[in-house]
């Protein structure tokens, strides 16, 4: 079997560096490229570490088989509303369209449970945007993966979820599986697999799915 090439966005948030260890002990994949603002100081035979800027971003590098895009900010960190949209909607649409170009033929995305382009919230409508607008891509594959609170170590702060998550787990016993928390680890390994399958079309995974 010949062995694929994969590319993480998001390699530092919480997803993107359990799928990266992931992916780098993976005998699936031949090199694991990694676009990232400023070095990480990770170092395997494997990682291609590429610093980029978004912005500027020289689209021929996104030449890999499999996609992963794990990039998500908040409102409050990215600043503004158009911050925001750029990080969760401009940046993996512009990855998206280079990576069809160049000849990929998977790609997965982290978005979010109740992700709606009519939503009256505006973190879901951006997300449902950002789902809509792949699906007219036409990748051979693309993965949706809509996870609830998630549970696991972040880089910065959310103050809301950390209250969410205490209330969630307290009361798990009689939550629904798609309501659950559901630990980062279990999103990054449901991307893993999902990816190695491939499946033809879309297909939008929910927390219970990756439970």
């Amino acid at each position: 079997m010949e062995k694929k090439t994969a590319l993480i966005v998001g390699a530092t948030g919480m997803i993107g560096r359990l799928l990266t260890d992931r992916l780098l002990t993976d005998d699936y994949y031949s090199e694991v490229k990694t676009l990232v603002r400023k070095p990480s100081g990770k170092s395997h035979p494997k990682l291609n570490e590429v610093v980029v800027d978004f912005d500027n971003l020289d689209e021929s590098i996104i030449n890999v088989d499999h996609i992963f895009c794990a990039l998500g900010t908040t409102i409050k960190t990215a600043g503004s509303k158009d911050n925001f949209r750029k990080v969760d909607f401009k940046y993996p649409l512009k990855i998206a369209n280079a990576a069809k170009a160049n000849g990929a033929t998977f790609y997965g995305i982290v978005t979010a449970m109740g992700a709606d382009t009519s939503s009256w919230l505006f973190y879901n409508q951006v997300k449902g945007e950002i789902e809509s607008s792949l699906k007219a891509v036409g990748f051979k594959s693309l993965a949706i993966f809509q996870p609830s609170l998630l549970l696991g170590d972040r880089n910065e702060e959310r103050a809301g979820e950390s209250i969410g998550q205490k209330v969630m787990l307290a009361l798990e016993f009689i939550i629904p599986k798609n309501y659950k928390p559901i630990d980062g680890d279990k999103v990054a390994a449901s991307m893993q697999e999902v990816a190695k399958d491939e499946p033809t079309g879309v297909k939008v995974l929910e927390s219970g799915e990756m439970y």
